[in-house]
């Protein structure tokens, strides 16, 4: 008993500390982004919602590739893609977005609502939370900061939400028979290997814990 009331301790002291220092500095989420987040629910998942808003089963953890937090949130902040995004552009118009973007120095910034659906991994938008990390190229790889922030970033995550899944961006099809998985496109795939199998590794390993379910394997 006393163990157990240990934990739930360090759970809400870590929930603490992360709420206090995470810093709010939105994406651009205006009538245009709004309305194009809808169309991508009807379009790609056959879902008609008034509201954007969604009820988190999961997180996802990814990195940029970009080695600058300005480069980084640039990437995310206007309502449509970049010009330099073409793969995924004819499936929409939509930009990318993340809920979190991680700096290098470890430092958590919160891009829009936890629970407004964002763009950042195929078939699962409708129900997860995204966190981003600067950074993740060979030159300019994840750092032990970014490692912890992702740690206490997961269990503020877990605590405030019923969440079922802690997931590398690299997993996601995975999900491709699941319940939540709701791409209708079976064409549309992008591969990923972020936010790197040994990154996974350490923060399941420290949130072990929570007990997240097992991802499904893959068929």
């Amino acid at each position: 008993m006393k163990k157990l009331l240990f934990i739930l301790f360090l759970l809400t002291v870590c929930s603490c500390s992360v709420t206090n220092s995470i810093i709010d500095k939105p994406i651009k989420f205006d009538n245009q982004r709004i309305a194009l987040t809808k169309a991508y629910m009807k379009n790609r998942y056959g879902l008609e919602n008034e509201s954007i808003k969604i009820v988190p089963k999961m997180i996802v953890l990814h990195w940029t590739a970009i080695p600058t937090f300005e480069g980084s949130f640039d990437a995310f902040y206007k309502s449509t893609l970049p010009s330099w995004r073409p793969d995924i552009k004819n499936v929409s118009g939509l930009n990318v977005s993340t809920h979190f973007l991680v700096d290098k120095d470890g430092t958590i910034y919160r891009m829009m609502p936890e629970n407004y659906m964002g763009r950042h991994v195929i078939g699962l938008n409708h129900c997860s939370i995204g966190i981003e990390n600067v950074g993740g190229t060979k030159d300019s790889p994840l750092t032990k900061k970014q490692l912890k922030s992702n740690i206490k970033l997961v269990n503020y995550l877990a605590k405030k939400y019923d969440i079922d899944f802690l997931i590398g961006h690299y997993e996601y099809t995975n999900f491709e028979n699941h319940p939540l998985w709701l791409e209708k496109d079976d064409g549309y795939r992008t591969k990923k290997t972020d936010p790197g199998e040994d990154f996974m590794l350490e923060v399941r390993k420290a949130t072990k814990k929570i007990n997240f379910i097992p991802i499904p394997l893959k068929k």
